[in-house]
């Protein structure tokens, strides 16, 4: 698989339950001298929204990749045990949120470390009834944090705590009011650091905060006008940092959308002019979404299909039985007119050798590569564990993919959409992924598919035709089932 394992933690370190207590019941710092305060932010800005390019220590298992994030989580009393352990972590945010409201007495040092402290809890706790009468007032200070940019530290900070937000609040009015500030900022902002944080930001609040079929599709375009023209659209020529940001947040918003045929063919293009770059985070965010396009050319097949028109079919029946049985896929359109050509651009990142890629570039080059070829070779083929190519039939294969969550928890990545949609989530949440699942956040729920236990399979559909929240949710644990 395309170093799944790496790539899914990349946003976060775990954190143990003494850690994650000691970390909630700290209070931010108000003192430290100016020259402090600028350091502290030319150093959170050199390591803000860089995650792409940064990659964990990478250890085998047995094919699976654990998610053990912030805190290893069982059941919901493992939960109990640790609020009751921070029992002070809902009164800190109640402190930060007035801390926040209250701009006139802040200073710019002041708000870096209570946004700071607000994105802190609000990763490791789901605090959506804390929040849910503040909505509003906490989304006008953050936008006026952005519009100003009195530090890239602030403003960086001020775009997570706003990701956050949306991921917990859930409201379909957020998008409105937000996506002018945060699109002006990507294209106005002198920071870089500040761009690549904005458009992770504005992929959030599109997705959660009510865009609409409608607005996800205004905001692909503009992203891919990003990725086109190589930052240049946005006056970040050449910055990998904006380039693969908006890769990423383009295949995100386009697990969202349920036909791209007509968007197929020039995405591929341009994802494929991204392939050549010199930064691997570019390269594999644009091979993911290739991959995506090509998943996303088959569907399942509905009771109406002439089965016998259907392309492939003895083929087709004969890969389905290898791949493991579940609904049956038809190939519905061309994903590009030159696959050929593709899969050799592909392949000669799968088997890359240039002296100048460091030996972990290259081992997450060839993984992802050998995996993103897979499907596209076999667009029924979704992420692959440990991808190897069998000498004898020149053919890529491997074992699916699961996630597991706590002890007992697994869920299946078995499509592309599922693992474009986890990654964005985990680099949102980072290390309190698993706390947000287990607490039961509508936004992580509604998302992705439902947790089993270890030997119970689970899928959910790929595609939503609205960004809007679904009026039921239910949050599966172990052994559960789930209604869609």
């Amino acid at each position: 698989m395309p170093d799944l394992r790496r790539q899914i933690f990349e946003s976060g370190k775990t954190v143990s339950r003494k850690a994650a207590s000691r970390e909630s019941s700290r209070t931010p710092s108000r003192t430290g001298s100016a020259q402090n305060s600028r350091q502290s932010s030319r150093n959170a800005s050199r390591n803000v929204s860089r995650n792409a390019s940064r990659h964990p220590s990478d250890d085998d298992d047995a094919g699976s990749v654990s998610d053990d994030t912030a805190l290893s989580i069982g059941s919901l009393d493992d939960l109990d045990n640790v609020d009751q352990a921070n029992t002070d972590w809902s009164q800190e945010l109640s402190d930060r949120i007035q801390e926040i409201l209250d701009r006139k007495r802040s200073s710019v040092q002041g708000r870096e470390d209570t946004y700071a402290a607000y994105c802190r809890l609000s990763k490791f706790h789901y605090v959506e009834e804390e929040i849910r009468s503040h909505t509003k007032d906490l989304m006008a200070a953050f936008c006026k944090s952005i519009k100003l940019e009195s530090s890239v530290r602030e403003t960086t900070l001020a775009l997570r705590a706003l990701e956050l937000l949306t991921v917990t609040a859930f409201d379909d009015t957020i998008y409105e009011n937000v996506e002018p500030v945060l699109t002006r900022t990507i294209r106005d902002s002198t920071s870089n650091i500040v761009k690549e944080a904005a458009i992770h930001c504005l992929g959030a609040c599109t997705v959660f905060g009510g865009a609409g079929e409608d607005g996800i599709m205004d905001q692909m375009t503009f992203l891919l006008d990003i990725v086109a023209s190589d930052g240049q659209s946005i006056d970040a020529a050449d910055d990998a940092g904006s380039v693969s940001s908006a890769l990423q947040e383009w295949g995100y918003l386009a697990t969202e959308i349920e036909d791209l045929e007509s968007e197929s063919e020039e995405a591929i293009q341009i994802f494929m002019d991204q392939l050549s770059s010199s930064d691997p985070s570019v390269q594999i965010a644009a091979g993911e979404n290739i991959a995506l396009l090509y998943e996303k050319s088959y569907t399942v097949q509905e009771d109406d299909d002439d089965v016998e028109e259907a392309e492939g079919s003895e083929e087709d029946d004969s890969d389905e039985a290898e791949i493991g049985g579940g609904p049956k896929l038809l190939k519905r359109y061309n994903a590009y007119h030159n696959t050929p050509e593709l899969e050799r651009q592909i392949q000669s990142l799968a088997s890359i050798h240039h002296k100048r890629i460091n030996k972990r570039d290259k081992k997450s080059l060839h993984n992802s590569f050998a995996s993103i070829l897979t499907t596209v070779g076999n667009p029924r083929r979704g992420p692959m564990y440990n991808t190897a190519i069998d000498q004898a039939t020149n053919k890529h294969y491997g074992s699916r993919l699961t996630v597991k969550i706590g002890r007992e928890g697994v869920m299946n990545i078995d499509r592309w959409w599922k693992w474009i949609r986890l990654n964005a989530l985990r680099r949102i949440l980072e290390g309190g992924f698993a706390v947000h699942y287990y607490q039961g956040n509508r936004a992580v729920l509604d998302s992705l598919p439902v947790m089993m236990r270890m030997d119970m399979p689970s899928d959910r559909s790929g595609s939503r035709k609205s960004a809007k929240p679904r009026t039921s949710h239910r949050m599966v644990l172990a052994g559960g089932s789930d209604e869609d």
